[in-house]
């Protein structure tokens, strides 16, 4: 149901059966669309502000009947019930909002790089909520850039989105081949370091304080020989206990902030 509000750029939506509101269900559940249609779902509204002031296009806004947070936003936007809110809400507490965006393909050239900067790379990592959580830390780092490689999810995964808390917006976020960011890794100098258990040295043993990339894999096999043979060095976390690995998220974080530790003294 459908019914028309105080402007042509409002409607009410009460039912669960609307077109528009199905369209957002597929978004969030077909990679196979967001790809076809460049469009994805963001929710939140920390989440919907990062997205716009990235620049990102939001073609549409759905909010719930008592959020007037955006009330002056002049684009195409629809009030819907608590059931239809409810819905198409992956979480209670994200203030009402749901949002239809338009996405941006970002490649390497486009990576703003500075005189010495702090890359992380990820080979094939396949969780998007581990990949979230490494956004969230890339950002917190102040990293340039996160790159995946051989990406076994699309960037637009609304659980990434969701454990990223919006940083997919804040931190540059590039797909692309391994040969093709080792190429451009080369090209710039900019020093690999990989995270691996073999023929390796203790992180905070290794300089981080010049251009820097970071390299980690799957959890499960590491890095390709692409990537060991590419490495400038190859660094480890000491594991004191029985298992031999940290959660991919964990590992980044303390890599990350090791290079904040060296540049900042």
């Amino acid at each position: 149901m459908v019914i028309k509000g105080h402007s042509d750029k409002e409607d009410y939506l009460s039912s669960t059966q609307n077109p528009k509101i199905k369209q957002v269900l597929n978004l969030q559940q077909k990679s196979a669309l967001r790809r076809k249609t460049g469009l994805f779902v963001v929710e939140g509204k920390r989440e919907v502000q990062h997205c716009m002031d990235a620049g990102f296009a939001v073609e549409t806004l759905f909010v719930t009947a008592d959020n007037s947070d955006w009330d002056g936003w002049q684009g195409q936007r629809f009030r819907v019930s608590a059931e239809v809110y409810e819905k198409i809400a992956y979480r209670g507490s994200t203030e009402g909002v749901v949002a239809v965006v338009r996405s941006k393909a970002l490649t390497l050239e486009d990576i703003p790089l500075g005189d010495h900067p702090l890359l992380m790379i990820l080979e094939s990592v396949e969780k998007p909520g581990n990949l979230g959580a490494i956004l969230r830390s890339a950002d917190a780092a102040g990293a340039d850039a996160v790159i995946v490689c051989d990406p076994l999810t699309d960037l637009y995964n609304p659980n990434l989105i969701r454990a990223s808390l919006g940083a997919i917006f804040t931190v540059p976020c590039v797909a692309c081949s391994s040969v093709e960011c080792i190429r451009f890794l080369k090209e710039r100098h900019i020093r690999i370091l990989t995270a691996q258990l073999q023929d390796s040295h203790l992180y905070y043993d290794t300089d981080m304080q010049g251009a820097t990339a970071i390299v980690m894999g799957t959890e499960s096999t590491g890095l390709t020989d692409s990537w060991r043979q590419a490495a400038d060095a190859h660094i480890r976390i000491p594991m004191l206990g029985e298992l031999d690995s940290l959660n991919v998220s964990v590992s980044a974080a303390i890599l990350l902030f090791e290079a904040v530790r060296q540049r900042n003294g």
